[in-house]
């Protein structure tokens, strides 16, 4: 008579991208379950963690505390694997990785996808051969290197009236009163804010000098201006912040996309199409209050990474499945380092009439920007937890005989 013994194999969690998303995720994952049973990889193409947030700091010339990843998740499990994803078989369950050592490919049981986003041209000739983005740190120091060569009177353009253009501006227009800055807004200045967010705003570009083109849309970008509907403007420097666009890596996979090329999850951020991968932050197509897909922004991102690494530990501990809830509070908007605006907003994001304006808002978005980096060291916000053990049916198994 044979004797069966059943193995539990390490269940084999790969997170690709080690954004404020990413990071979080695989650190939370990694409190929640046992390192004998799970095995975390976190794939990043550099081996320390990226401040999105403060990439207009980083451009004019501002040095940013490292945060390497070998400290951030020492003790915890959590292998960082470098290396850029340049191709994922969701059907396979591969994940190709290529580092120094050219291309590999990485299997997984549960993927989470947390590859992000990058700036958008918005298909504007000109954008790609002459604009500068700050959508990421090789970007944002592309910028500094540039900005420190101006000579004092420079022209210098921002394109894009949102919140990253409008931080932008006022961070340089700040630390660079030499140079001439200007921002190019679609829309009116601050439109979406309320009365009193929108006169604090225009009182700080008045201050700090910052000439604004409103309603004005541009056409192209070369190498010394902007062409605009209403004409050009000079630029030594073009700043190009008109919105991001999703890694299209899910695009190329038989992962079901939204028309945006974002990943279409369930609630608890799960593939409707494969239900071995999640998808997290501004990669997934999540709907928040009132079933408005939620806006690309860490304040959106962190939450859905928590959802889904709660949701995975669930999963395979055979524990009920968690719900977190996200909605919006604030917006948070640095306007240089003495002035900031905190906007506050319905649970869908819409201004209502309370600000909070000047120095005080300035030290509060601080505050903000520094608790993001510490949740990410922290993700389950400092609370003690208990490590479950993976089921059976959990994890991958095998039946061997002895």
């Amino acid at each position: 008579m044979q004797n069966m013994r059943q193995t539990i194999q390490q269940h084999r969690v790969v997170v690709i991208g080690a954004g404020y998303t990413g990071a979080t995720a695989a650190g939370r994952l990694a409190r929640r379950l046992r390192g004998e049973d799970v095995s975390i990889t976190l794939v990043n193409a550099e081996p320390d963690f990226v401040e999105r947030v403060r990439m207009h700091q980083l451009a004019v010339g501002q040095t940013l505390r490292p945060r390497p990843f070998d400290e951030m998740f020492a003790g915890t499990g959590v292998e960082l694997r470098l290396g850029r994803v340049t191709g994922i078989d969701a059907d396979r369950k591969t994940v190709t990785v290529t580092g120094s050592d050219g291309p590999s490919d990485l299997e997984y049981d549960t993927l989470v996808y947390a590859l992000g986003s990058a700036w958008s041209t918005q298909g504007v000739p000109g954008v790609t051969e002459h604009a500068h983005e700050i959508a990421g740190r090789e970007g944002a120091l592309r910028l500094r290197d540039r900005l420190a060569a101006l000579a004092p009177g420079s022209p210098v353009t921002v394109v894009g009236g949102g919140l990253t253009g409008v931080e932008a501006a006022t961070e340089l227009a700040e630390t660079r009163p030499d140079l001439d800055v200007s921002l190019i807004a679609r829309a009116g200045l601050g439109d979406w804010l309320s009365p009193k967010g929108a006169r604090h705003l225009r009182k700080v570009f008045t201050t700090l000098r910052i000439t604004t083109h409103e309603h004005t849309t541009v056409t192209a970008v070369h190498a010394d201006r902007v062409t605009t509907t209403e004409g050009d403007i000079p630029a030594a420097v073009t700043i190009w912040t008109t919105g991001f666009a999703v890694h299209p890596i899910a695009r190329a996979t038989t992962l079901e996309t939204g028309d945006t090329g974002q990943i279409v999850v369930d609630a608890t951020m799960r593939s409707l199409s494969h239900p071995d991968v999640y998808a997290i932050g501004d990669a997934a197509l999540v709907a928040g209050p009132g079933d408005k897909p939620l806006r690309m922004s860490c304040a959106s991102g962190v939450p859905t990474a928590w959802q889904a690494a709660d949701a995975i530990a669930a999963r395979l501990t055979g524990s009920k499945l968690p719900t977190i809830s996200a909605r919006y509070f604030n917006q948070c908007i640095s306007l240089g380092r003495k002035e900031g605006l905190i906007q506050y907003v319905t649970a869908d994001d819409r201004a209502v009439s309370a600000a909070l304006t000047g120095r005080l808002a300035a030290l509060y978005k601080e505050l903000v920007c520094k608790g993001a980096a510490w949740g990410v060291a922290n993700p389950t916000m400092g609370l003690p937890t208990r490590r479950r053990r993976v089921t059976a049916d959990g994890a991958r198994t095998s039946v061997t005989s002895a």
